[in-house]
């Protein structure tokens, strides 16, 4: 049988990502600005600009928008550990099948840290995921934590395999 193709898997593993990305995001929003729409509509502030930040009600136009842009991005991010972690790390753990986990956590950790410092390091302003608007660092912290534990959760749901 064909092994599914990087988009299939980039979209699986980006939608595991990006749903546990957006429940932490809206947990967080919840316990830090009495909104779980607060954080994902301020994702959508790279369309409609810091008005979507301030916004604490859900909505169409700021939440609905905001979630789809933070799933692409996890989208995103997910293809670029299925093109080149999950290879990795399945060679890797093919001779240390006991560390496999390990390997796929600390994968999915990597991309979550350059999906970090890409998020506020490298790109403008304007196209940040916008949740530093809203929550705490250690909510984001949660939240990349997320990214990766979901990144790392899909390497074994798709047993790993890779083009």
């Amino acid at each position: 049988m064909q092994s599914p193709s990087l988009f299939t898997r980039a979209l699986a593993s980006g939608t595991v990502s990006g749903l546990a990305t957006s429940a932490v995001a809206a947990l967080a929003g919840k316990r830090e600005t009495a909104s779980y729409a607060a954080p994902i509509n301020a994702t959508s502030h790279i369309l409609w600009g810091d008005e979507a930040a301030r916004h604490d009600s859900a909505s169409l136009k700021y939440t609905v928008s905001g979630f789809v842009l933070n799933h692409l991005a996890a989208v995103m991010w997910a293809a670029v550990h299925e093109k080149w972690v999950v290879p990795a790390v399945s060679r890797w753990s093919a001779t240390r099948p006991a560390l496999a986990p390990l390997a796929a956590a600390a994968g999915g950790a990597a991309v979550a840290a350059g999906a970090y410092v890409t998020d506020y390091y490298l790109v403008p302003k304007r196209f940040t995921p916008g949740y530093e608007k809203r929550l705490s660092g250690q909510s984001m912290l949660l939240i990349y934590s997320a990214l990766a534990l979901g990144l790392a959760a899909a390497t074994f749901m798709t047993d790993g395999s890779s083009e």
